[in-house]
């Protein structure tokens, strides 16, 4: 279809113009911006797909027939099909390919990287949907919801197509959950416990939880390694996690592991993995720490903890340790105790390197991943919840994995895993 310019959108003619009115007609709809967008979108995909298929076509220009006609050419266009993206519906038309070779087996077959057989939507919508779903949207909400987001008419996500991509999501989780770790070697890890309160079933005097393990790869990656429910300080649901990763392959001890210190994982790590260090996570200290001083202090005593986890070297550090100590043990005995029960394993970061101490001293990487799911308050009810929302959980986590940064000086892991020395983050030279 020809493409309404911004001088006949304008012009009084255009309502003699079918085309410009069919065109007029959508941008009504919408304001003059997300029309342009819109249009914008569908010209770019349309184009992308036809370069797609020049591409193609060169790449098998030299099979000719014995008159020198060319075997792998154009053959039309397949019917126009509409994908739903972030940017509203875009109507598509694909250029079919037909290979005219005599011998099948010899014939090449065109598939687009960019338009996948019965593609019907984004994977940016895919993404949304598990979002939208763990913010308490039910099934029979998601038209309108989305329509509210892209326009009016959105395709493909009748409850009935969210049903099934929630079943679909629940066995790829249990798949997930399932798959080899012996090829893994994780360096370090991070565990947290997320009171997300989202459609998973407990006593009313044992809340759970969702129990998350990230890991960190032999050359840096940081990895979703578990997401299960359980109790966040039961010894018993994290040994039974790290149980059943140690069967799945995972057979050599991190050198690290980071999480808050009221977590049960502490119990049960070293019946598991004997060898791996613990290092406790400094924004969680911080916050317990405060909570027990009164408010006129505690923006004093944030700075002096921060002075702790600061410091250059660890000597630094303890001479910190001991100010604060020195500083608020009279008045604020509990606050101090609660700092000084966990003194080595806060230090633990600096005989590693030091630049992996941003990554070592918190568990901000599944903090920032869950945040937007533990604002979630309203807990709802419904069959075959709890699995379900697993899944969704794991998706969206599976979604933040893409942007998870690599450790700096990753290079650096190479000396760990020989076993290597570091002080103070820096390499020890062998004696």
């Amino acid at each position: 279809m020809r493409q309404a310019t911004t001088e006949e959108f304008a012009s009084p003619a255009a309502t003699l113009d079918p085309e410009v009115l069919q065109f007029r007609s959508r941008f009504d709809q919408t304001s003059p911006l997300d029309g342009l967008v819109h249009q914008g979108a569908q010209r770019m995909l349309q184009s992308a797909i036809e370069a797609e298929v020049e591409e193609f076509l060169a790449q098998h220009a030299e099979r000719c027939d014995v008159r020198g006609n060319r075997l792998v050419v154009r053959n039309g266009r397949l019917p126009a099909r509409e994908i739903l993206t972030g940017a509203g519906r875009l109507e598509v038309q694909q250029p079919r390919v037909r290979d005219n070779s005599r011998e099948k087996e010899d014939r090449v077959r065109f598939s687009s990287q960019i338009l996948p057989p019965y593609l019907r939507r984004s994977k940016a919508l895919d993404e949304l949907i598990p979002w939208l779903y763990l913010k308490g949207v039910s099934t029979g909400d998601f038209s309108e919801a989305l329509q509210s987001l892209l326009g009016e008419g959105a395709p493909g996500l009748s409850p009935n197509v969210v049903v099934r991509l929630k079943e679909q999501w629940s066995v790829e989780y249990d798949q997930w959950s399932r798959r080899d770790l012996s090829s893994k070697q994780y360096v370090y890890l991070w565990v947290d416990g997320i009171h997300a309160n989202v459609r998973l079933e407990a006593p009313e005097n044992q809340p759970q939880c969702m129990l998350v393990v990230m890991g960190a790869t032999a050359d840096g990656h940081k990895e979703l390694v578990a997401v299960v429910d359980g109790y966040r300080e039961s010894e018993q649901s994290w040994y039974e996690l790290l149980v059943d990763l140690k069967g799945r392959g995972m057979v050599i001890d991190p050198k690290l592991a980071v999480g808050d210190g009221a977590l049960g994982f502490w119990a049960a790590l070293p019946k598991v993995f004997p060898s791996t260090r613990s290092q406790r996570c400094w924004k969680h200290k911080t916050a317990n720490v405060l909570n027990k001083l009164p408010r006129g202090a505690q923006r004093r005593a944030k700075s002096d903890i921060h002075q702790i986890w600061m410091a250059e070297t660890r000597q630094d550090a303890e001479k910190a340790f001991d100010a604060f100590l020195a500083k608020y043990g009279a008045k604020y005995p509990t606050a101090c105790h609660s700092l000084q029960k966990d003194r080595q394993e806060l230090l633990a970061f600096y005989d590693f390197p030091a630049e992996h101490w941003i990554h070592l001293r918190t568990t901000n990487p599944i903090e920032s991943t869950f945040a937007t799911i533990r604002l979630r308050h309203r807990k709802t009810k419904g069959s075959g919840s709890r699995r379900a929302s697993l899944a969704m959980m794991f998706k969206l986590a599976q979604s933040a994995e893409k942007h998870w940064h690599r450790l700096h000086g990753h290079e650096q892991i190479t000396y760990l895993l020989e076993g290597k020395k570091f002080v103070n983050g820096v390499q020890q030279d062998a004696a």
